[in-house]
Order: structure tokens, then sequence, then C-alpha cells
């Protein structure tokens, strides 16, 4: 079953109708230069195939984690290697789809992804009023990772029923984010969430993922009010840590973790930059500002929240485009293809995020390789 928003980049494309092999040349050219192209030379045209389509180091790494993920599912269709099992078999299955695995297929991926699908959709993780963050206990952020999930997979269930039901529990989930977001909060802090549905303040790292689910789930043609996207908007504008009376028409900076914060760090920016431009905002000082600060404040190895704030890094700036997007793929790269171990797995080297285990950190790296890929809606421009 093919997603209406679901589209194959050049590359990928190419890679399927010749399916990497040097005989089926004549097909390969007429798709990709036309017919006279296909009267080329055999030989050569051999060769470029060859130098074209064989996986790189980045197709190689991201293979080894899948195989790393789909080994970590237990017998409940769960995929995790530590807690908050509905948050993190969400988050491995945006991984798997990131790359182009599919459930509804015969082969194992989509087999194991069809069943991790299921577990996240059973009856005892969402409440009655829509939740998923209690069953976990990964509160607001595994609602949002969640939502955002099954609105990616919308319409691309293995069967009919379990498109249904990714239909059904969306509906709840997707009011939840928006009564959520309602709560009366001082004006600053509207318009964002905090670690509860009931909470009455916002942070900007939880309000990120209900952001994207919102806006992904608007992409999917479900009711989404466009004053819940102005008013998250206007949140991440009083997340930005640029001076206001800042005379220039593009300031260099980036975000905070709380309106009213003029230290922005680079988990935050990475991640206010990717919220902006999710709400469609490519064109907006602060874009061009966060990425900017971003080029001045590259990632290191030993960043608190390193994989997390990577995950936005790679998808923010590649979408910034330029000089930007060539930094960052570059870096990112270098720097997750140098940690990933023998198993094909990622762990955080330090501080909170090691023990959130190796399924947290080895999806959020594949998404933050996957940004070649193009599969995801939501990541695309």
């Amino acid at each position: 079953m093919t997603h209406p928003r679901l589209t194959l980049s050049r590359r990928d494309w190419l890679k399927s109708t010749c399916a990497k092999s040097a005989t089926n040349w004549y097909a390969v050219q007429a798709a990709a230069m036309g017919a006279g192209a296909a009267m080329a030379d055999r030989t050569h045209a051999a060769e470029d195939l060859s130098t074209l389509y064989v996986d790189d180091d980045i197709d190689q790494a991201v293979d080894r984690g899948i195989k790393f993920l789909v080994s970590t599912m237990r017998d409940t269709g769960a995929i995790v290697d530590r807690g908050h099992e509905v948050a993190m078999t969400s988050l491995a299955i945006m991984a798997m789809a990131a790359v182009g695995v599919q459930p509804g297929n015969d082969d194992v991926r989509s087999l194991v992804m069809m069943r991790a699908i299921d577990f996240v959709l059973d009856k005892r993780h969402q409440d009655s009023n829509g939740y998923f963050g209690n069953s976990d206990g990964s509160r607001m952020y595994g609602h949002g990772i969640v939502t955002l999930m099954l609105t990616e997979m919308m319409g691309m269930g293995g069967t009919m029923a379990q498109n249904q039901r990714i239909h059904s529990a969306l509906e709840k989930a997707i009011g939840l984010v928006l009564k959520a977001q309602a709560v009366r909060k001082p004006s600053t802090l509207a318009g964002g969430w905090r670690y509860t549905p009931t909470a009455t303040d916002s942070d900007l790292s939880v309000s990120v993922w209900q952001l994207m689910a919102l806006r992904s789930a608007k992409n999917d043609g479900m009711d989404v009010p466009a004053s819940a996207i102005t008013s998250a908007l206007s949140y991440l504008r009083h997340s930005y840590t640029s001076p206001r009376g800042q005379r220039t028409k593009e300031p260099i900076g980036g975000f905070s973790y709380t309106p009213g914060h003029h230290h922005p760090s680079f988990t935050m920016t990475a991640a206010g930059l990717l919220a902006m431009q999710v709400c469609g905002q490519y064109d907006s000082p602060m874009v061009k500002g966060a990425a900017d600060w971003l080029l001045q404040n590259p990632p290191k190895p030993k960043e608190r929240f390193f994989h997390y704030g990577v995950y936005y890094y790679a998808q923010g700036m590649h979408q910034a485009g330029g000089k930007y997007a060539k930094k960052a793929d570059d870096l990112v790269a270098k720097m997750l293809l140098e940690t990933q171990d023998s198993r094909g797995a990622w762990l955080a080297r330090s501080g909170e995020e090691r023990n959130v285990g190796y399924v947290y950190a080895t999806s959020l790296s594949i998404l933050s390789l996957s940004v070649r890929y193009h599969y995801l809606p939501i990541y695309q421009r």
C-alpha cells in the first residue's frame, strides 16, 4: 500500500529500478536519462552503476542499526531494551519507516514493524482520554512521540483493520494534544506543552513533539485548527533568545528550554529550528538566526542529550540547505559512524541519555542519518 504523501528520492527510485544489477542497465538508463542514453556503451554503463548504487558507509550503518532494532523485539511486539516501552517502540517504528520499511510486506522487517504497531495500539496503552503517556510513564514526551509516529504511519498500516485502528487512536490522541494546549497559562507560555496534559507551564522540548504531531496530522487531513499551529508558533517565538531590542533583520540567536532565558543551548536551538520549519516558517529571521548559531556552535561528542539534539540538528540543518546542510550532513555522519558498536547499536556516552538505553539512541541515530532518504513526510520541506 502506498502512502499518498510518501515520496522516493530520485536516488532510491533508481536503486529500486535497477535492483543494483548491471545487467539491467537498459532499464536504468531509460528511466534516468531517456531512451537515447540507453544506447550508451554497455561496459561504461555497468561501471557507472557499480559506482552510483553500491551502498556506502551510511547505508551500511543504517542497515546494521535496523537489524539491531529488529533483534530487540520482545514477544509482546515491543521494541525496547529499557523502560518507556510504548514510546521507545514508536521511536523505533519511525526509524524503520525513515529508511523505507513498510508494514504489510512478507520480509522480516515489515512483519516486525506491523507487530510493533499492533503493540502500540493495544488498548491498555491509551486511556479513555486518548493519553498514551500513562501506561509506560513517558508522560507527554511519550504521547507526542507515539502520536507523531501514528500520523506518519496513517494509511500505511499492514491491513485495513490496522489502518482503522491507527485512525481511531489518532483522533483521541490529537484531541488530547489540543486540549492540553488550551490549558490557561501565562502569556509567554501559552501555546506550548509540558510534562502532563493539565500542566500550566510549558517547555520547548516537550512542545516540539506535540507540534510535529499536530502538523503531521494536519497534513493527513485531520481536524487540526489553524489557530493551534499559530498559538504554538507564538510560543516558539517567545523561546527565541535574541534580545528583543536588537536592531538587525537577521539576528544570530538560538532557542532556550523555556521563555525568558537568554542563553541558548545546542539541543533546544536545533529543536526550535526544526519546529519553525515544520510550521512552514522557512523564511523567518529566527530560522536563519538559529541555523547560523548552530553553524557556529556544532554538536560535540559529549554534548548533553547528544543523540536527542543531533536528531533535531540533522533534520533542521538539512532542510536549511546549502552550507548548513553540507556542514551538518558531514559532521553527523562522521560522529555517528565512529560510535556505532559491532551489533549495529548506539548508546549515549554519558549523562541522562545513557540510562535510556540502546533502542533510544539507535532510533535517533538512524533518524539523524536518514535525511538522505526523504521517506517520512514530516521531514520533507
